[in-house]
């Protein structure tokens, strides 16, 4: 087992090598090399069950393994109940979406703290969560829980892994520029500093979590209140950087599935942490 790598959606290259639909990036990715692809429903699930079981058919065809994004919009510790609760729909429309098309896991925006305080954030998230699995009982889809980059978000790495105490069926998604973001920088500068979070979810998820992490990987800009905007691999003035990681996964022989959202680049920034990983592994 080791490591993989792809893009979150479809890249300026993608489209600039002539490639119109959805359906044709699984191949693109395989040609170049990587091994990912996390179809995007952040602005709602849309598409038909066929567009979706094609993109599917190809990306098994082409071994490339697929994530799904859940729309933004979903809040799990909203304060109005009858919006947080709409979650529910959104939820249940992209494990559909995921299922339809074979996707492994969903990835889900843990929601907002910044009217409540943190406890009652987490207490709100849990409830929906629960109402989520209860609702959608037989699926083997993953439910997967973002760590988020702006201070007044739900999403630290230790909140997260708290609700996924709650059923084998939650993962942790870690955004390691959202953490990296949300610390306002300098969280990931050595191996170790990595290596603290595959610890963490360790002692506290057992070693299979930690082993298979869904991950997110790209270059943030912050200010005072965390996360502002996506970066890519070209800036060197925001973090964090990938070196460091590569070298832990290298030596320590993780195997998660990294996702990177660089802006417009992140099919080939993932391709450059691939061939840096690979280094690593071949040193």
């Amino acid at each position: 087992m080791s490591a993989k790598f792809g893009p979150a959606g479809n890249s300026e290259a993608f489209y600039g090598a002539g490639y119109k639909s959805t359906w044709q990036a699984p191949a693109w990715l395989s040609e170049m090399g990587l091994d990912l692809y996390e179809y995007q429903c952040g602005q709602g699930v849309r598409g038909s069950d066929e567009a979706f079981a094609k993109v599917g058919d190809e990306a098994r065809k082409c071994g490339i393994q697929l994530s799904l994004h859940a729309p933004y919009f979903i809040s799990l510790s909203g304060i109005e109940e009858e919006k947080r609760l709409k979650s529910l729909d959104y939820i249940r429309q992209s494990v559909h979406a995921a299922e339809v098309m074979g996707a492994g896991i969903i990835v889900i925006h843990t929601g907002s703290a910044s009217k409540i305080s943190r406890a009652e954030a987490v207490a709100l998230a849990k409830d929906t969560v629960y109402r989520a699995l209860e609702a959608i009982p037989d699926t083997a889809v993953a439910f997967g829980l973002e760590t988020m980059g702006k201070l007044n978000q739900l999403g630290t790495l230790e909140e997260v892994v708290d609700i996924c105490k709650i059923d084998r069926r939650l993962r942790p998604v870690v955004d390691f520029g959202h953490l990296n973001a949300r610390n306002i920088g300098s969280l990931f500068e050595t191996e170790d500093d990595y290596r603290r979070v595959f610890d963490y979810i360790t002692n506290e998820l057992g070693g299979e979590y930690a082993d298979t992490l869904h991950c997110h990987f790209s270059k943030i800009e912050f200010t005072g209140a965390g996360e502002k905007k996506h970066l890519t691999f070209e800036d060197t003035v925001f973090g964090p950087r990938f070196e460091p990681l590569a070298a832990a996964l290298a030596k320590d022989g993780y195997s998660p599935s990294i996702i990177c959202e660089s802006d417009g680049t992140q099919a080939l920034d993932a391709l450059a942490m691939k061939n840096m990983y690979l280094g690593e592994l071949n040193r």
